[in-house]
Parts: structure tokens; C-alpha cells; sequence
């Protein structure tokens, strides 16, 4: 079975992921979509799997365990509307995270948005330590390192490209001024994948506006941390929507409170 089923409101089917694939993501763009227009100061998504019991991953720590074919698809989705994909540097390491290719799905979508091709990757780092191997740095990859005075800046520089250092913060990376940094550069359409630290650090500063959460139906036990950790936050939200596929429930989640 591959139907999309909206539960929330609702009911209804929003698309077969199977039989007519391109009609359900195009869909599930319009179910995602962006505020229009984007508030200046930039808007936060977040998206993030966790089993029933709140794992953030599979018994390895990976959440690619606990995901399914409607999770990936409604992933690639939420890359396709961002401008920029902001994650922690050692989810890219542990993900092999690499640039972003443009989907031919939705590159008018993103013509008439006033878009690039694909969504710029940004990896978040305080101490710098980045593989000079992985392909984001690659000399047309145009990603992004977001991080702190602290940090050996000169080292970042020579491996991204001196425009493409961010310095937000001055002993760790401050979340307002680095979504305040990139809505500057016209990326204002932010889609945060973790890992928890980070989500963490985005919550405790106020700047996340929206939570996409998919629940897998597995439960993993141990010592597996949630998506979110570090200081204690919280945050008031509201349901959007709730859809169900295969026995996962993914839901989009706004925060009532929106930052100033």
C-alpha cells in the first residue's frame, strides 16, 4: 500500500507514491509549502524521525533505520522548497552528506519562487572539525560552514571558500544570528535535519517555527537519544496536519508563539 492518507485535517488521500508518484509530490509541496510570502527574517523548519518510544535513530544511532519510503519522499520533498539545509557536523559525517541535486520535478516550482536549482547545504560547526574529503567541499558544491570566532576560521576558509564561511557567534555558533546570516543572503527558507544537538540549540534560541515529525511504528529501547537535546526548552506548538503511509504518521507542527 502506498497511499498518502490525510488524517488531519481530513480524512482524505493525498497521492499514491506508486501509481502516479509525480501528482503526490507535487501534493505534498502544496501540503508543505512555505508561509507566502516568507517573513525577512528567515523561517525554520525542522524535520526529524523518532520511533514510538522517541529514539532519534535505530539500535546503530542511525535514522535511516527507522524511516520508510513515504519519510523519504516527504524529505525530499521539504529539500526541494528550502533555499538552505542546515545540519550538524557530525550528522553530515555519520549521514554521508553530500550537495544537493537539483529535481526536475520542481524546478519550476522553484523558477517561480525566485530559487536555485537546489537548496544550498550548510553545516554547522563550532569546532571546525570538518572531513576535507566529503564531497560538500568539492569546488562546485557551494556549501556553507556556519560557525564561531573560535573556530580556525582560516582552515574553513581554504576548504569552502571564504564567502561561504559564516561566522555567527564568537565561542559557539548563535542560532539567531546564524538564520538572521543566511536570510541576508536571500536564504530564507531554512529546513534544519539535526542531529538533536542542533535541533536542540535552534529550539532553546527561539528561531524554529515549524516541526515536521514522523513517528515510525518500531520501538528501539537503550540509551537512544531523542531528536532534540541540550537545555531544557519549551515550546508550545500546534498541529497542521497529520498523514499516515505504510504505518508511519508524519506530522507538521507550528510553533503558536512565533518569534519576533
Amino acid at each position: 500500500m502506498s497511499d498518502l492518507r490525510l488524517l488531519l485535517p481530513g480524512p482524505a488521500v493525498v497521492g499514491d507514491l506508486e501509481r502516479n508518484r509525480g501528482d503526490a509530490l507535487q501534493a505534498l509541496a502544496d501540503l508543505y509549502a512555505y508561509p507566502d510570502p516568507v517573513p525577512s527574517g528567515g523561517y525554520v523548519r525542522a524535520n526529524m524521525v523518532a520511533s514510538l518510544d522517541g529514539a532519534a535513530g535505530d539500535l546503530t544511532g542511525s535514522s535511516r533505520g527507522i524511516s520508510g519510503p513515504a519519510d523519504v519522499a516527504v524529505l525530499g520533498v521539504l529539500r526541494a522548497l528550502a533555499d538552505v539545509v542546515l545540519v550538524g557536523a557530525g550528522t553530515a559525517r555519520a549521514e554521508n552528506y553530500g550537495p544537493l541535486p537539483a529535481r526536475p520535478a520542481f524546478v519550476e516550482r522553484r523558477a517561480a519562487l525566485g530559487q536555485g536549482a537546489a537548496a544550498v547545504v550548510a553545516v554547522v560547526t563550532g569546532s571546525g572539525d570538518l572531513d576535507p574529503d566529503s564531497p560538500l567541499w568539492a569546488p562546485r558544491a557551494a556549501s556553507l560552514v556556519i560557525t564561531c570566532e573560535t573556530a580556525p576560521l582560516a582552515r574553513l576558509r581554504a576548504l569552502a571558500g571564504g564567502e561561504r564561511v559564516v561566522v555567527a557567534g564568537e565561542e559557539s555558533v548563535d542560532p539567531v544570528r546564524a538564520v538572521a546570516a543566511l536570510a541576508d543572503r536571500g536564504l530564507r527558507r531554512a529546513l534544519v535535519e539535526g542531529g538533536p544537538t542542533l535541533l536542540g540549540k535552534i529550539m532553546a534560541a527561539g528561531v524554529l517555527d515549524e516541526l515536521c515529525l514522523t513517528w515510525s511504528p518500531v520501538v528501539v529501547g537503550g540509551g537512544a537519544p531523542r531528536i532534540a537535546h541540550g537545555a531544557p526548552t519549551e515550546l508550545p506548538l500546534r498541529a497542521a496536519h497529520l498523514l499516515e503511509a505504510d504505518g508511519l504518521l508524519l506530522g507538521r507542527w507550528t510553533v503558536v508563539a512565533r518569534r519576533a
